[in-house]
Order: structure tokens, then sequence, then C-alpha cells
């Protein structure tokens, strides 16, 4: 069954059968995802930027082109999922952080076998609003010197607080990554 949090770019799809993971009990979490311009920006609109800094301060996330990696750890699954690593926020009964300081993937990815058939509408369209999302605020980071700074995360949550604002017309976003 899966369970859906409708709020914007805050959505989070759950599922019953993540928890009973035909990859293991690291299922995702093996390979974690970037948290990528779009996702920080939304953390930090959700007053996680001191958060951010902390992370990077105890060196669980470090920059990389497209925002932040999630450090890897020793995975004591990896005989059942053959990954040697998985996420550092991966604890015993799953994610350590809460759904406002993840990834957005982390949030409403359900792959298709604990979909079970549902229809994957609103997480492909989630997944098209932040890949759009995330190529503007790419655009916009490239054109202005980049330090991991309050600062600079707050500046990162005004435009994608704007982005947001701005609704689904890709036309607009298109002018924004061009010019």
């Amino acid at each position: 069954m899966i369970r859906v949090v409708a709020s914007g770019p805050h959505t989070r799809l759950e599922s019953e059968l993540c928890g009973q993971c035909p990859q293991g009990v690291t299922g995702c979490c093996a390979a974690p995802p970037v948290i990528a311009w779009a996702d920080l920006g939304r953390i930090v609109n959700l007053g996680g930027a001191p958060w951010l800094l902390e992370e990077l301060a105890h060196e669980r996330l470090y920059p990389c082109p497209r925002g932040l990696a999630i450090h890897r750890v020793e995975n004591p699954d990896a005989a059942t999922t053959g990954r040697e690593r998985k996420c550092v926020y991966h604890g015993e009964r799953g994610c350590t952080v809460p759904h406002d300081r993840r990834s957005a993937t982390c949030n409403y990815y359900v792959c298709d076998d604990a979909l079970g058939g549902a229809s994957p509408a609103l997480r492909d369209k989630l997944t098209a609003d932040f890949a759009e999302w995330d190529l503007v605020l790419a655009a916009r980071v490239r054109a202005r010197p980049l330090e991991w700074t309050l600062e600079f995360l707050e500046w990162l949550g005004r435009e994608s607080a704007a982005l947001v604002i701005e609704g689904s017309d890709g036309n607009r976003r298109r002018r924004a990554v061009e010019g």
C-alpha cells in the first residue's frame, strides 16, 4: 500500500513494502542520492540550514558538483545487498534523518516493486519537477562564488522558493537556465 503525504515540493510517498525490501534491509540506502540544489533549497526553506552546516562540519555530507553527497559507511548487510557501503544515515530501523532534512528522492522515490502495480505518475512528476529546478539552480550556482556558508544556503533557499512559486511554466524555467 502506498501512502501519499501531499505537500507540494515537500510531498512524500511511503510504502509498507519498503520495510520488506527485496533488495535487503538497506534497500535504496545502499546507494543514497545526492542532495541536489533543489533539495538543498527545500531543506533550507524548512529551517535546515544550520543542520546542513553541521553535517558538512562532521563530514557526513560533502560538496560535489550537483550539491552535497552523502557519506557512505560499511554495510553490515553487504552479503544480502552485494553493496559494501550504505548511507551514513541508515540505521537499524531505516532512515535516521527526519523527512524535512532528506533528499527529495528519499521522500518520493518508491521503486516499481514497492509500487505493486500502483501508478508511478506522482513519483515521475516529482522526479521531473526536481530535475527542472536542479537545472535552473545549477546554472545560478555556477554564476556566483560557491562557499558553503549560511549566506549561500539562505540565497539558495530564496532561489528555490522562487522557482517553486513560478509553477509549471517550463518556458519560464528554460529562459532562466539559458539566460
